[in-house]
């Protein structure tokens, strides 16, 4: 049986994910208003932001910024991208 949840990214009733991504208030947040889908495209998206910046994981600045970018990113407002980030389509 699929979880269902109102995805704050696309603004509609879309199937969610089967466990929180992490512990804590974010995680649960993430799972409660965020699908599967959408989280599936930040993890591709972060996954370019780290590679095309050089972002070291293991330093506190990292999580902050992939943090706001997460926020930014699930939300609509103007996250970053990539140089030369084009989007997919569909």
């Amino acid at each position: 049986m699929t979880r269902m949840v109102m995805c704050r990214k696309y603004q509609q009733e879309m199937e969610g994910l089967a466990f929180p991504p992490f512990n804590g208030a974010k995680g649960q947040t993430i799972f409660e208003t965020v699908s599967k889908q959408a989280w599936q495209e930040w993890l591709k998206h972060q996954t370019m932001l780290i590679n095309e910046n050089h972002l070291n994981v293991m330093q506190a600045e990292t999580h902050v910024f992939l943090d706001e970018q997460r926020e930014k990113f699930f939300s609509n407002a103007d996250y970053e991208r990539p140089k030369g980030w084009t989007p997919e389509k569909k």
